[in-house]
């Protein structure tokens, strides 16, 4: 089964450093078969069979822990998780010179629509969907500092989830599809 590793907090302003080639080679050691990295911002995306997703994060935890001292979130999605995120966002969203479009990723504790009332977002600029497993945010670049999403940093819903771009989350989505196909 073709499964992701989303790294919460890796590589970002010089802290957390994680080599992806020694990270691929601690999820090899751990038993993931297949393994791929993309860019070094921590998805992972590998098979492995009879494992639940939180056996596999806890696994993928205690690698990261004993090989880079980093304690690192970790959440795991499996392909069919990704193909109910993908579908909720439009075809014509892109991450671009005039679009900002971020797909915030949730872990359980906190993966249920209702958590769209507990984020105060501007309608009249910002677009906020939905998707099990996920909150999509789309917002015209020249409003990004005046959207809402900024405000979430630093929140305990912000620690509960990992955000990726949606060029990001298009890309590990493919990645999933080849892997998926390679493993048939």
């Amino acid at each position: 089964m073709v499964y992701t590793a989303l790294l919460r907090g890796i590589n970002v302003g010089g802290n957390n450093k994680v080599d992806m080639k020694i990270l691929k080679e601690s999820f090899e050691r751990a038993g993931m078969k297949n393994v791929v990295t993309y860019i070094n911002s921590g998805n992972i995306i590998f098979s492995t069979n009879g494992r639940s997703k939180n056996d596999i994060a806890q696994i993928l935890e205690k690698a990261i822990m004993d090989t880079f001292g980093l304690q690192i979130k970790v959440l795991v999605l499996h392909l069919e998780d990704m193909k109910k995120v993908m579908s909720v966002i439009p075809e014509a969203w892109m991450t671009n010179d005039k679009l900002k479009c971020d797909v915030l990723f949730l872990w359980e504790a906190i993966n249920d629509e209702s958590i769209l009332d507990k984020l105060i977002f501007k309608p009249e600029i910002e677009t906020v969907k939905y998707a099990s497993g996920a909150i999509i945010w789309a917002v015209d670049k020249i409003n990004v500092n005046k959207g809402s999403m900024t405000k979430l940093v630093g929140t305990e819903l912000y620690r509960q989830m990992t955000i990726r771009n949606l060029n990001t989350t298009r890309k590990i989505y493919q990645l999933m599809l080849a892997a998926d196909e390679a493993d048939k």
